[in-house]
């Protein structure tokens, strides 16, 4: 404790503490700088003074690891240097919350499945200790399910945005957005109906991943490479002399999607059937 004098007939008194601490500090400039909107976005601009940041929502699968946080440390000294040059800097922030990595989060956090055909209940709640087999999830209706992954993506959200916040990202929170919410759900059909509109959008049968138990086609990103034991699958072509041309194979699945063989052009074994054709032995 020290004290004062500040030309006033009372001395003035200062407490000072015997160690200094960083603890509530973070929470403290947090709230202020949310506050004050210092890394606010300002829509009153023009072009010449935005510098836009294009920042993918992470998938809100209800954990981060300090790979996914610094990651944004690159973008986040950008934003700062730009902002110290005077420019107005537009870097939102967004929630990947529409997809099948919602939905099998959603089916093992509550222990539930969606059956279209289940009729809504307005007062269903899941299970208070979901079951470890997905042959023993509740099923329900298509908008009990919605109301699953609206529910429990806002909560993980809320995580997300502390954890982003705690480590002193200068993101323009007022700027945040869901791929699940009406307004991205609105602009991704407008878009749609635009490509379609130019010609660019199109149906067609062609070879895709599927997802047995979703029962839905799925995107290579979606997949997680595992190892696991194989064998060789020999299969015997038949040629137009009556004899056998063999290839060996892992994948016999693709047995089916065989149009054509091919073999090095130095290959003496293949170089009598060059240029004829053989028949798949399906």
């Amino acid at each position: 404790m020290a004290e004062h004098d500040l030309g006033t007939d009372a001395p003035t008194t200062v407490n000072v503490p015997d160690k200094p601490a960083l603890e509530g500090l973070e929470d403290i400039h947090s709230k202020r700088w949310r506050e004050q909107g210092t890394y606010a976005f300002n829509p009153d601009t023009v072009r010449e003074q935005v510098y836009s940041i294009d920042t993918p929502p992470p998938t809100a699968s209800g954990s981060l690891h300090v790979g996914h946080m610094f990651s944004y440390t690159q973008t986040d000294v950008l934003a700062r240097y730009q902002r110290m040059r005077g420019r107005n800097v537009f870097y939102p922030m967004g929630w990947d919350d529409n997809g099948l990595p919602t939905e099998r989060r959603v089916q093992n956090y509550y222990g539930v499945r969606c059956g279209p055909a289940v009729p809504y209940d307005a007062y269903y709640r899941p299970p208070a200790k979901p079951a470890k087999n997905q042959r023993d999830f509740d099923v329900v209706s298509r908008r009990n399910f919605i109301e699953l992954c609206e529910e429990l993506a806002s909560e993980d959200e809320k995580v997300f945005e502390n954890l982003f916040t705690t480590l002193g990202l200068s993101v323009a929170w007022n700027l945040t957005y869901r791929t699940i919410d009406d307004a991205s759900r609105a602009v991704s059909q407008r878009a749609f109906l635009a490509t379609l509109a130019a010609g660019d959008a199109y149906l067609a049968e062609a070879p895709t991943l599927w997802d047995v138990t979703f029962r839905t086609a799925v995107a290579q990103a979606e997949l997680e490479d595992r190892e696991l034991p194989g064998a060789y699958y020999r299969y015997g072509f038949n040629t137009p002399a009556g004899e056998k041309v063999y290839i060996e194979t892992t994948r016999p699945e693709l047995l089916p999607a065989c149009v054509a063989l091919v073999a090095h052009p130095d290959d003496e074994r293949y170089q009598p059937l060059f240029g004829t054709k053989v028949t798949s032995p399906l």
